[in-house]
């Protein structure tokens, strides 16, 4: 069992952790997609501690609660996932000493929730039919049954999810691109990512143009997206932010996976896909501009996916 280390090495190892949180590569597309006049770039998320987009919020949700109280000694970070944020929930804590309970659809992949158990995270399966909202609902109701014990992070309403991305993710791209973005693509999930970067891109550059990207359907494939018109709306949502909404199905999204392995060399997951999927609709569009979007995670979680992708196309 993980016990909460002291207060002074705990502070060091939030300084340590934060040095291992974000700063990842941006990736010019240069075969995957051409068009003169367009650049298209993302950025490389799995490349940081707990390998994904979600280690920058899952580390400053984590670090506001301890900096506030609101998480030390006797009491569990509890949250609800759909394993991406999980995970570098369970990295972080880990490495901090922090024990963990997240609640989690049982259709989750099994490299998830391998990967969640080896990290020494504590798992309680919800329905795979009710997604992300019946494990919301379930962590909700635990964290309620015992307050003492949980420290619940409702990541889908907890400001320091968006707050991540306005302070990290959207100065990286700012300055990696030397400030030449035009438009920023994303799709929406606990929608932290577009909220935070855009609402900061925007302030950076004011004639940006910010484009939020929803599966086509509610049955999709998209794990960790979400379909707004069906689905329990996050708290942190801003419907005014975007500019322009996009629709990717998921065969799309399986076959720009597909297309980028071959084309790139790198095996995307089928969300970082269908971002990819997004911002070359919106490229095709243009006539000049440069697109940035965002890769959350690479294919190392979803085995059964890719085999079977690739399984039926060989």
């Amino acid at each position: 069992m993980h016990t909460l280390l002291g207060h002074t090495a705990l502070s060091d190892r939030l300084q340590h952790t934060a040095s291992l949180i974000g700063n990842t590569p941006l990736l010019p597309i240069r075969r995957a997609f051409v068009k003169k006049g367009v650049s298209l770039y993302a950025k490389l998320e799995w490349q940081q501690l707990g390998q994904s987009v979600k280690a920058r919020p899952a580390f400053h949700i984590i670090k506001g609660a301890i900096e506030r109280g609101e998480l030390g000694p006797g009491r569990r970070l509890l949250d609800a996932t759909s394993g991406n944020t999980g995970i570098a929930y369970a990295s972080i804590c880990a490495a901090l000493g922090i024990e963990l309970t997240i609640c989690i659809p049982e259709n989750a992949s099994q490299e998830r929730k391998s990967l969640l158990k080896a990290l020494g995270a504590e798992l309680v399966f919800t329905s795979p039919f009710e997604g992300t909202d019946g494990a919301q609902a379930e962590a909700k109701a635990l964290a309620a049954s015992q307050p003492g014990r949980y420290y619940y992070a409702d990541q889908y309403n907890n400001s320091d999810n968006w707050r991540a991305h306005y302070l990290s993710t959207a100065e990286e791209i700012f300055a990696q691109t030397g400030g030449q973005i035009t438009h920023f693509v994303a799709g929406l999930g606990t929608t932290g990512t577009f909220v935070g970067t855009g609402r900061r891109l925007l302030e950076l550059k004011p004639d940006i143009t910010l484009v939020s990207l929803q599966p086509e359907t509610a049955l999709h494939g998209l794990e960790g997206w979400k379909d707004l018109q069906t689905a329990k709306v996050p708290g942190i949502y801003d419907p005014a932010l975007a500019h322009a909404q996009k629709e990717v199905a998921t065969m799309e999204a399986y076959g720009q996976l597909v297309h980028f392995a071959r084309t790139e060399g790198i095996l995307l997951s089928p969300s970082a896909a269908a971002n990819l999927a997004g911002a070359i609709q919106l490229a095709r569009e243009l006539e000049e501009g440069t697109i940035v979007t965002i890769f959350p995670d690479d294919a190392s979680k979803y085995g059964e996916v890719i085999d079977q992708l690739f399984s039926s196309i060989n």
